[in-house]
């Protein structure tokens, strides 16, 4: 009874002044929250002259910031409305600042990317003979830097020190020194391999324990996407000091055959046969005819060798593999027209006759 009779006092003392501020803080709230994505596309359309549909809008770097932006705007005016005094508004408006310098930072942090259309026009005009693994490490350094500032700016307006900050870092020098040994391998790699250019985006790499395709560089690992789908993180500093291979780089591919024929086979067929497959091989249209080898090699206990010795512009694996396909099946063709059979590997065996106390050799194939 006590407890009721003290709510229906509370409510008495509630002025309609109070219940009228209340309800307009409320309607402020609501309004900016429901039209907080038409004042933020009005503002970015008022700024942006040429004619941009709304999702490309949408997609902007600052809309997503203004959003949220003009809600927190609908509580901090509400809050005026409402006549909150003292202690507890210093540190609304407080919120209010801080609020407003983090969106700020990420609208600006998003204009800085590899899909801003402003940065690529930037790129386009005077930086084309840069690549774009350079330009989005630059841009990471640069969105770093944002970041950094508005946290300067956030403990600035918490009224805390820089100088207590900085003499406790001076302190913790050394630990941070040797806890931050990796991390500087790491960026130092990074920029290295960003100096060097052994590969970019996209290039198909094989390191010691790795092979894929690059997906992305950053200031402490580059991400490898292997073959078998999985995603390899190697740090900059580790990957900085192996041997890499770069299959992207590759102009040209070798394409070596030893093909052994029969011993019995005669002189003048093996000529015929050397003709034919370089003449074939040098009209091949995946082959590049200046290092072209088709030769009489040896004459070895099991047959005669042919080495074949060229090099083919098919560069990526599978048109690689189709081009040695055709070559292998032309030759086979040939080797058939000619009747010419390959040797087989043989295997010699000693067996011991006891009657006769001799060795009996007898020739496997």
């Amino acid at each position: 009874m006590d407890k009721l009779t003290d709510i229906m006092n509370f409510f008495k003392g509630i002025e309609l002044k109070q219940v009228i501020d209340l309800l307009i803080a409320i309607a402020v709230i609501i309004f900016f929250y429901i039209f907080s994505s038409g004042l933020s596309y009005i503002l970015i359309r008022i700024f942006k002259r040429k004619k941009t549909d709304k999702d490309r809008i949408k997609k902007m770097p600052f809309y997503a910031p203004l959003k949220i932006f003009f809600i927190v705007l609908g509580v901090f005016i509400a809050t005026r409305v409402l006549q909150i005094s003292g202690r507890a508004m210093e540190i609304i408006i407080l919120i209010f600042k801080i609020s407003c310098i983090i969106l700020l930072a990420k609208a600006l942090a998003g204009c800085f990317t590899s899909d801003s259309k402003t940065m690529k026009k930037l790129q386009k005009k005077f930086m084309t003979d840069v690549d774009d693994n350079r330009i989005n490490f630059v841009y990471k350094i640069i969105r770093c830097v944002i970041y950094i500032i508005a946290v300067l700016i956030v403990i600035a307006l918490l009224g805390i020190n820089l100088n207590t900050i900085l003499a406790g870092l001076g302190v913790g020098s050394v630990v941070l020194t040797l806890a931050a040994q990796d991390t500087a391998k790491n960026l130092f790699g990074g920029v290295m391999i960003l100096i060097d250019k052994p590969f970019v985006l996209g290039d198909w790499i094989q390191t010691t324990n790795y092979e894929g395709i690059v997906e992305d560089i950053t200031f402490r690992s580059t991400f490898i996407r292997t073959f078998d789908n999985s995603l390899v993180n190697i740090p900059n500093g580790v990957l900085s000091n192996e041997a890499i291979i770069n299959w992207s780089k590759m102009e040209k591919r070798k394409y070596k055959l030893d093909l052994k024929l029969a011993l019995d086979t005669p002189v003048e067929v093996i000529q015929r046969i050397t003709s034919k497959i370089y003449f074939m091989l040098i009209n091949h249209p995946s082959v590049i005819n200046d290092d072209t080898y088709v030769k009489f090699d040896e004459i070895q206990n099991d047959g005669i060798s042919i080495m074949i010795y060229v090099f083919t512009n098919s560069v990526d694996y599978a048109s690689y593999l189709n081009a040695k396909e055709h070559i292998n099946r032309n030759i086979l063709e040939i080797l058939e027209k000619e009747d010419v059979k390959l040797s087989y590997p043989t295997t010699t065996v000693l067996l011991n006759d006891q009657n006769s106390n001799k060795n009996k050799k007898v020739i496997k194939k």
